[in-house]
C-alpha cells in the first residue's frame, strides 16, 4: 500500500486494508477475505450504459473489457460482473461476484445462461493462458445484480487472475 495515491510512498505495513461490510440480522459474523493483486484489478472497468443498450450492450461491455485487457491480468482469468445499483454498487457487486466459486452458477436461470454465454464468448477471443493464445482465456464468469434506477444500466467488470483466492469463515 502507498500512503498517497499520487505522491506514492510505501506505508511500510501494507495498511490500511480495504474493507466492505453488510449488516444482517442474526448472531453470527461471516468474514470473507480475498487477497487480490492489482495487475488484474487494473484491467477492471465500469460502464454506465443507457437502458436502451440492453443485454447486448452489457455483453459488449464485458467482452470488450476482457479483450482490451488481453494478457495483462495473467489469464486464465475469472470475471466478476456487477449489473445494476449505482456506479459504486455495480463495482462492489463485481467484486462480490468473484467470491462465488466458479462451479456455482447464478441461481436465476436467465443469468446462469448469460454467464455461460459470456464464458464461451470470452474463450473464443483466443487470448489463452498467459496471453499465448488458446481456448481458455477465462475459467468462469460470475454475475451479481441489484435493482437500479429506471434511467441507468451500470455494468462493472472486475477481473481476477488465475490465482483467484478467497476464503470465508463464520464466527
Amino acid at each position: 500500500m502507498v500512503a498517497d495515491p499520487i505522491r506514492r510512498g510505501n506505508t511500510g505495513d501494507n495498511t490500511p486494508a480495504i474493507i466492505h461490510y453488510e449488516l444482517k440480522a442474526g448472531d453470527k459474523l461471516v468474514l470473507h477475505v480475498a487477497p487480490k493483486g492489482f495487475g488484474s484489478e487494473n484491467m477492471s472497468a465500469l460502464k454506465m450504459l443507457k437502458p436502451s443498450d440492453g443485454v447486448e450492450g452489457v455483453k459488449k461491455a464485458i467482452i470488450d473489457t476482457v479483450s482490451q485487457a488481453g494478457a495483462n491480468p495473467c489469464p486464465p482469468i475469472v470475471v466478476g460482473v456487477g449489473i445494476g445499483g449505482s456506479m459504486e454498487k455495480a463495482a462492489l457487486l463485481a467484486k462480490k461476484a468473484l467470491m462465488r466459486p466458479i462451479d456455482q452458477s447464478h441461481p436465476d436461470p436467465y443469468y446462469k445462461e448469460l454467464e455461460e454465454e459470456l464464458l464461451r464468448s470470452i474463450n473464443q477471443l483466443g487470448i489463452g493462458p498467459a496471453g499465448l493464445g488458446g481456448r481458455t482465456t477465462a475459467l468462469g464468469v460470475n454475475i451479481e445484480t441489484y435493482p437500479t434506477h429506471i434511467a441507468g444500466l451500470p455494468v462493472a467488470v472486475n477481473i481476477s487472475c488465475h490465482v483467484t483466492r478467497h476464503r470465508s469463515a463464520e464466527i
